[in-house]
């Protein structure tokens, strides 16, 4: 996965538009095992756009976006969205050389994105 959304570029930074953290939203009913399986909110595909954060209920302006299925990041990451056009973009991203931290030697910006209204629709 690659994480972005840090304007201070350190990995430590960045506050939501709210100026201070904000709560997850991951409904507790579907944080149960048996009960993910149904929920469309799953980290189950390439693309899938999720919110970072160093604890429950610490949100800020850091996001993921995933390379491949990560099932154990389920019920702990608010999921928002998913690529829906432009993998070609994400390929790039992935086979991008990476250095200490696995931080990509080369500077990559997102200069373009369209949100729909619905991105999590079938």
């Amino acid at each position: 996965m690659i994480q972005g959304g840090d304007p201070t570029g350190t990995g430590k930074g960045g506050t939501s538009i709210w100026g201070k953290k904000f709560n997850d939203e991951i409904r507790e009913s579907l944080k149960a095992t048996n009960k993910l399986a149904f929920c469309m909110l799953q980290h189950n595909a390439r693309g899938i756009l999720a919110m970072a954060n160093s604890g429950p209920n610490t949100n800020g302006s850091q996001f993921f976006i995933t390379y491949a299925k990560q099932p154990h990041l389920n019920g702990l990451y608010t999921v928002f969205g998913r690529v829906i056009h432009g993998f070609e973009v994400l390929d790039l991203m992935e086979k991008t050389q990476t250095g200490a931290g696995d931080r990509p030697l080369a500077e990559i910006r997102l200069n373009r994105v369209t949100i729909h209204a619905n991105p999590l629709a079938g």
